[in-house]
């Protein structure tokens, strides 16, 4: 899988023209707000294989549709956003003892639930200069809205803290994120997990409006797995895909690698970006 990511950025960076600071398919967090009064919608779907649920279980093929976004700047560097989706659907492939599997609900192979509501708040701290990258730092809750019955939730509200750093290198477009998260324990009330945070992604245009980019993303959990509440383990992906922008409007689309075990195998992604003038900010 490395083998792939590495060749997928190689191809990237062998071609040129100026980049821009985009977010979808990627993952990673820009430090560039998105500017006052404006909203941003974005919304698509993702399809997932091979992926493991450690507290119930479960493991199955995941479709995620529509998953949504909402980003609205109430200044000039600071924004709102707020993720989730409303349907999620696991095929189930397999099943095996877990901490909240006695609670599971649900008959058939095929178990389905809303996607947790996660809002947050960005802030551009320093923006970029020619000497100097732009800095931002975001806030984030993931609320408990999927539930453990149907085994694609925890039940849990966790928190994450994350610093975002950015710099564009004539036709390529360099962000990196760092931070920590903690993570409710869905098995105990007293308990919690703390995890970093990380990303890195590159983007690169090779043509007006369209770009080739790529990351990697995930979290590191420094506790023994026997020892870290269930369902705050390590993950890490792989994303490299395309994006076209026209006016407005931006397309997009792009494969997904698991670099863990609870990861998914392989997955595909696509979706579409629309900007737009929303209200005026004093």
């Amino acid at each position: 899988m490395s083998k792939r990511f590495v060749i997928a950025l190689v191809m990237a960076l062998a071609l040129a023209a100026p980049a821009a600071a985009q977010q979808r398919p990627l993952v990673t967090e820009d430090p560039e707000t998105i500017g006052a009064g404006l909203i941003l919608f974005e919304g698509g779907f993702d399809v997932q294989r091979d992926v493991f649920y450690p507290v119930s279980g479960l493991e199955g093929n995941l479709l995620r549709a529509p998953v949504l976004g909402l980003s609205f700047g109430v200044s000039s560097i600071a924004e709102l956003q707020i993720d989730g989706g409303l349907y999620n659907r696991l095929s189930v492939t397999g099943r095996e003892p877990a901490p909240l599997s006695s609670m599971l609900d649900f008959t058939g192979d095929k178990t389905s639930d809303v996607e947790d509501i996660v809002v947050a708040t960005k802030i551009r701290l320093l923006s970029e200069t020619p000497g100097r990258p732009a800095l931002g730092v975001r806030f984030a809750t993931k609320l408990p809205n999927a539930s453990n019955e149907n085994g694609l939730g925890l039940d849990t509200t966790d928190f994450y803290g994350t610093i975002l750093i950015g710099k564009t290198v004539q036709s390529i477009r360099m962000v990196g994120n760092a931070g920590l998260g903690i993570l409710g324990d869905p098995t105990r009330g007293d308990r919690q997990g703390d995890v970093l945070q990380y990303g890195v992604s590159v983007a690169r245009a090779v043509r007006q409006g369209l770009e080739i980019v790529g990351e990697i993303n995930g979290r590191f959990q420094p506790t023994e797995d026997e020892d870290a509440p269930p369902g705050t383990d390590s993950r890490a992906a792989m994303r490299v895909g395309g994006r076209f922008t026209h006016r407005t409007v931006r397309l997009d689309t792009g494969v997904i690698l698991g670099m863990t075990s609870r990861d998914p195998g392989f997955g595909f992604t696509a979706g579409l970006t629309w900007v737009f003038r929303g209200f005026s900010v004093p």
